[in-house]
């Protein structure tokens, strides 16, 4: 480690941020991968998960398992309890005003298609334009191009520079009364970079369109407030964020959510059904059809009471009030994670013929490279072989990957739990693909 990551590691300590402390409390990073220790830098994918998470879900399944908003016994009632309390947790973790807003789905994708669907369906006609980024995700780009098809609407890129930056002045002049929807990552899962959201909606909100931002990378590495950003609707990918695979939200303002009308139908969705008419039960419940993943989402709760938790341990005081203990928390996560990141753009860029993509200075988490001598693929399949864990490929952003002008990258995402020795871990893995390649 060199001397800025020893004066910063001192820094940690002192504010009791104990990195150590941390990873002992995730059992798979204990891990070895051909006889050694892994070090799994594919976070961007799917973080990994704290006993305090995983001890929940077992509890439910042990001690609770029954179904939500049905039963009158004992455990269909301690299981509405937990699930309840999960949408109050997601509230303070968002900053929404509501918890009826928190609407429970399969993940981001889920989330967006959603809005897509049911938002879309009612106030996009032919002509209208929907404007995206050029460094979406797949699942924010492919939702909007089906219901644009369906109704005669135009979906427009907006373009970014070759550090991976929103270009402003282009969207600027892309807004227009025609553009009706803007549809824009946080944090970027390919290239790190955090998007100036408050900024493009309030832009977007000037031109009489609504905003959907795709916080499904923003969730582990910033504190979010949706009523300081002013989203109209906001989603989470929560296995990204140390909770459960298979849960998402969909935060939406109260208003657009009463006048969406319901995106699937079945139980738990309906105030009264007859074959002459069926209505709806009030938000949250009108679009959360079926049996939830009720596991998954007491998980997401204990996921949120684990980063409270942090708050209080990195304050060295006890601090009662969630939200503020999630700020607590997040003030040191996110300046831990912004130093890990420029301490790994550092060292990567320091190692002949590797080209970093996503040099934006706004940006966490993500260290995304090519190397002139090896593909992605071949790349990670090295690096799994010394134990290190990395994501190759497009990283479902296929047209961000045109605009940089290559195939597939490597990336390698982090998380609190990451260390500057796993970054070191990593230099070392990509020397070593120089030689059996170069």
């Amino acid at each position: 480690m060199n001397v800025i990551g020893q004066i910063n590691e001192s820094f940690f300590a002192e504010s009791g941020f104990d990195v150590n402390q941390i990873r002992a409390e995730f059992p798979i990073l204990s891990t070895q991968v051909n006889g050694k220790p892994l070090v799994y830098l594919d976070n961007g994918a799917s973080s990994q998960k704290p006993v305090a998470v995983i001890e929940a879900m077992d509890a439910y399944w042990r001690e609770t398992n029954a179904n939500v908003h049905r039963g009158v016994h004992y455990l269909s009632q301690k299981a509405t309890r937990e699930f309840d309390a999960s949408r109050e947790k997601v509230r303070a973790f968002l900053g929404a005003k509501h918890s009826h807003e928190i609407i429970f789905t399969a993940g981001c994708t889920a989330s967006i298609n959603l809005v897509a669907e049911s938002w879309g369906r009612s106030n996009l006609k032919a002509g209208d334009e929907i404007l995206i980024s050029t460094m979406e995700h797949h699942s924010n780009i492919v939702p909007w191009q089906l219901i644009a098809q369906r109704v005669g609407a135009t979906v427009l890129p907006i373009p970014i520079s070759d550090a991976g930056e929103i270009d402003l002045d282009a969207y600027r002049g892309m807004l227009s009364e025609r553009t009706k929807m803007v549809a824009i990552i946080h944090v970027s899962n390919s290239l790190g970079t955090i998007n100036p959201v408050k900024e493009i909606i309030q832009m977007a909100h000037a031109a009489g369109a609504k905003v959907l931002v795709d916080g499904a990378q923003a969730g582990p590495h910033i504190r979010i407030n949706v009523q300081d950003l002013n989203a109209d609707f906001y989603t989470l990918s929560c296995h990204k964020m140390y909770a459960p695979t298979g849960i998402g939200v969909l935060y939406g303002k109260e208003t657009l959510l009463n006048e969406m009308p319901p995106y699937q139908g079945g139980g738990d969705m309906i105030h009264t059904v007859s074959f002459e008419k069926t209505t709806y039960a009030p938000l949250p419940y009108k679009f959360e059809a079926g049996t939830p993943n009720i596991a998954g989402v007491i998980g997401l709760g204990s996921t949120i009471d684990y980063l409270a938790a942090l708050g209080s341990r990195f304050e060295n005081r006890e601090v009662a009030d969630i939200s503020e203990a999630l700020d607590a928390a997040f003030r040191t996560l996110e300046a831990r994670e912004k130093e890990l990141t420029d301490y790994g753009m550092q060292v990567l860029g320091d190692i002949d013929g590797v080209r970093l993509t996503g040099t934006a200075p706004n940006k966490v988490g993500i260290l995304a490279f090519t190397l002139d001598c090896a593909h992605p693929h071949d790349v990670g399949t090295v690096l799994d072989n010394i134990g290190i864990a990395v994501r190759t490929g497009h990283h479902c952003c296929m047209p961000l990957m045109k605009r940089l002008g290559v195939p597939a990258t490597t990336r390698a995402s982090l998380a609190m739990y990451n260390t500057h020795e796993e970054i070191d871990e990593l230099v070392v893995g990509i020397k070593k693909v120089k030689e059996l390649f170069g």
